[in-house]
């Protein structure tokens, strides 16, 4: 009897709240994100780590040598402080109308900013997000493949990028037909493993390396015009590493919720894991990352780390299975998008064939322009700073002043608009580095070389 409970009651809660029809629930049930809530809080730990340490932990050290020893490791702390606090805000926010889930980040805007200023702010926020790191992710693992080839084979005929990116995107070709959040969820865990294993292998092989001699912690570029830039575009690169509030909504939505034990419990524990997770992966390669290379250090730390061979090659192939778990969480609310727009407003028919097509197009799409621009950090601070600071640092506080209101220049207030102007700050500095970087990358670029 007891198993009959909660399912009862939640079927019951779900047509009382507004009736939907049997059309609408077909669709509900069809669509990636809602079709299924029978998630364990352990799902949400791991979605949570999957989505949040990106390959952009690689790009750390190098953040550091940029921003040098005492704002990196500031910049580091707050981040990690300011994102988990706009976490639990989300996680909150996910359930405070009774009877109603938020299951994607535009219906909580729309809630919190009306019905179509809502979508505006959040949606393009959200696709650039989110296929921005689609693109890097291809760029990402074609790399780390073509890592793995010349390190395994260093006297091989030379294999273009263009293909390495070309043989990632495959995976993604089949692994995108899984319908929804818990069908990945054991990619996911492969992927939130490898995390942690790949971010042990680059501090723990850069500690083993040691100091190098011609170590030097000053700042890397010689003009003080090269400096500020590179210190804009390292605050890029960190908020790219600490973006994972695209999709925790999505991933909440798989929780199973009643009235006595609501989502947030579950999903909050997850969450705190995931973040101790994310802290033993960032600090560590950061700080041991910059410490044994000063500012030589590359803006990958694996290319940075020549020997052992075996190490580095199996360092680069974890890298591999990690984007490719990324790649499809990230791509999980993208096609639940399309496929909502496909359904409900252009009415086709929620079939195979729809979701194949669609599928397919939106990969080969994230190759081709992988293949054409493949600047790696220039991209990451670009992106990072643009759409990654909004939703990751001050977006959650806009709408929980709006909805919340609480009181002016209380604690809550305050916490609030500190985030915001420190988030806008990076908004607005992030990506004037990333584009000088882009700027300098393509004088030397060749295209599809």
């Amino acid at each position: 009897m007891g198993t009959q409970g909660p399912t009862d009651h939640n079927s019951h809660t779900n047509d009382s709240v507004d009736g939907k029809t049997e059309r609408e629930k077909a669709i509900e049930a069809w669509l990636p994100i809602t079709s299924s809530r029978n998630a364990k809080w352990w799902y949400s730990a791991f979605h949570n780590v999957t989505a949040m340490v990106g390959a952009g932990v690689l790009s750390l050290p190098y953040a550091m040598s940029e921003l040098g020893w005492g704002p990196g490791v500031t910049v580091l702390v707050l981040s990690w402080i300011i994102t988990l606090y706009t976490l639990w805000q989300m996680v909150q926010m996910h359930e405070m109308v009774p009877g109603k889930r938020f299951d994607r980040y535009h219906e909580l805007g729309q809630y919190a900013f009306g019905e179509k200023l809502g979508l505006y702010i959040v949606v393009p926020q959200q696709l650039i997000v989110e296929i921005g790191v689609n693109i890097v992710y291809m760029v990402t693992g074609g790399r780390s493949l073509q890592k793995f080839h010349n390190t395994v084979c260093s006297d091989c005929k030379k294999i273009k990028l263009t293909f390495f990116i070309m043989i990632f995107a495959s995976v993604h070709f089949v692994l995108s037909h899984l319908p929804n959040f818990n069908s990945i969820s054991g990619v996911s865990l492969a992927a939130a493993v490898m995390s942690l294993s790949y971010s042990t292998i680059a501090w723990a092989a850069s500690a083993h390396k040691g100091v190098q001699e011609n170590a030097e912690y000053g700042y890397r570029s010689s003009s003080r015009v090269g400096t500020v830039f590179g210190f804009f575009n390292a605050l890029g690169d960190v908020a790219f590493a600490y973006a994972g509030h695209n999709v925790v909504l999505e991933i909440q939505a798989t929780i199973p919720s009643t009235p006595e034990k609501p989502s947030k419990g579950p999903m909050w524990r997850g969450v705190i894991v995931a973040y101790i997770v994310v802290a033993l992966c960032y600090f560590p390669v950061a700080l041991v990352g910059y410490w044994m290379f000063g500012n030589g250090v590359e803006d990958n730390i694996l290319v940075s780390l020549e020997k052992p061979k075996w190490l580095i090659a199996m360092a680069n192939m974890f890298v591999v299975v990690h984007v490719i778990g990324s790649y499809q969480i990230y791509a999980m609310p993208v096609f639940d998008m399309i496929e909502t727009v496909m359904v409900k407003k252009l009415n086709f028919k929620p079939t195979r064939i729809l979701r194949f097509i669609v599928r397919n197009v939106y990969v080969a799409f994230t190759m081709f322009i992988a293949i054409t621009f493949p600047f790696f950090g220039g991209l990451l601070g670009f992106f990072g700073g643009f759409a990654f600071a909004p939703t990751t640092y001050f977006l959650p506080c806009i709408m929980w002043l709006a909805i919340y209101k609480p009181r002016k220049f209380g604690l809550s207030w305050w916490a609030n608009w500190i985030c915001i102007v420190l988030g806008l700050c990076l908004m607005i500095l992030a990506p004037i580095g990333g584009l000088r970087q882009i700027i300098l990358d393509a004088k030397s670029y060749k295209f599809y070389s």
